[in-house]
């Protein structure tokens, strides 16, 4: 792996099997993250919309600009063309990655409209149009029961998948047999799978925060020493099946919250997806490099967490959750609100950019 820099990060890539990813397609973070190792990057309607806030002139000017060019387009078509120059823009850096690795890495990862998680035609059809912008583009299905079947006839048509809005070890093996039917089925009809490059996420801080919420709303006096340890204990449970199952897709871990959403999973086959905010938090520290993915989380936290929440039961145990119950758990219903809320500022600011308030002093 050739990086710029000789950082903790850096040497988590360079040294153990873990690989990183930049939880943004902003151009500046993205290149700190590829100077210190990072093979993939991902978006998703919070951080278009948080990349536009912070480049506004930028973005309002490229939105006059589509508007001109397609007259027909509405705000909602404005909003993505604006989403496709973003992912565009940004692919490019992943590419030397992606040649180097035969596509296995070097992904912009894409999500699919977070209104569209019960519309498995529209969602596909998204999909693979955003599977035809560049050749390193991944694509994020939630782990929803419409998104489930979605992504094993996106994986048959050639499309790599990342599986997004999922929290649990039910939904993470539920997307992996998926993809895995996909390829399958690709296999069987003589069609390539050797350049694909599918990866299941676990959105390990959202986890966490949904038995915060329950803490707070059910006034629960679990050992605060355990929370931190909740998206931990999932996740490698997770990579234990995947690796017992022969997964071909890899874990991924998103939602940072702490060092131990780094620490723990170092020296897994795996990536994590790191804001830029914690990868410079985590390369200014002295925590040590070295592999802690195979050393389980301590059983007495375990207990701790299984006995106070229910929910981190469903979330932990392989049967926790049916298909049919991913869409009522509490961490998919947050986050698809908070997408979709997301989504509508987005929708806002494209149309501030082509009817701005007449009211407002100009800038």
């Amino acid at each position: 792996m050739d990086v710029l820099t000789d950082t903790p990060l850096a040497r988590t890539v360079a040294t153990t099997a873990t690989d990183m990813w930049n939880d943004s397609c902003a151009l500046d973070e993205l290149e700190y993250a590829v100077a210190n190792g990072a093979v993939g990057a991902t978006a998703n309607p919070t951080i278009v919309s948080d990349v536009w806030k912070k480049e506004p002139a930028l973005w309002r000017a490229k939105t006059q600009e589509l508007a001109q060019e397609h007259p027909a387009w509405t705000e909602v078509d404005l909003a993505w063309g604006i989403v496709e120059t973003m992912s565009t823009r940004s692919a490019p850096l992943l590419l030397p990655a992606f040649e180097r690795f035969g596509g296995r890495q070097g992904r912009l990862s894409m999500q699919t409209n977070p209104t569209f998680w019960r519309t498995p035609d529209a969602m596909l059809a998204q999909g693979t149009h955003f599977d035809s912008l560049a050749p390193n583009i991944i694509v994020k299905f939630p782990a929803t029961a419409a998104g489930i079947g979605v992504m094993e006839e996106a994986t048959y048509r050639g499309v790599s998948v990342n599986c997004t809005v999922s929290f649990s070890v039910a939904q993470a093996v539920a997307a992996a047999e998926a993809v895995e039917r996909g390829l399958r089925r690709r296999e069987a009809e003589g069609l390539p799978t050797e350049q694909m490059g599918p990866v299941i996420t676990i959105m390990v801080g959202r986890i966490e925060d949904w038995l915060r919420v329950l803490s707070e709303r059910d006034g629960i006096l679990a050992d605060p020493v355990a929370l931190p340890w909740s998206g931990v204990a999932v996740f490698k449970r997770a990579y234990g099946i995947f690796r017992e199952r022969g997964f071909r897709a890899r874990l991924l871990a998103a939602a940072i919250r702490h060092r131990l959403h780094w620490s723990e999973y170092i020296g897994g086959d795996v990536i994590i997806t790191l804001p830029a905010v914690w990868q410079h938090r985590f390369n200014a520290s002295a925590l040590e490099v070295r592999p802690r993915m195979n050393v389980p989380v301590d059983p007495e936290i375990v207990a701790e967490l299984a006995a106070h929440f229910p929910d981190f039961v469903r979330a932990y145990e392989p049967d926790g959750l049916s298909i049919g119950e991913f869409d009522g758990f509490g961490p998919t219903v947050r986050t698809l609100r908070a997408f979709i809320g997301s989504y509508h500022d987005l929708l806002h600011q494209v149309t501030d950019a082509i009817l701005p308030n007449p009211d407002a002093k100009p800038p």
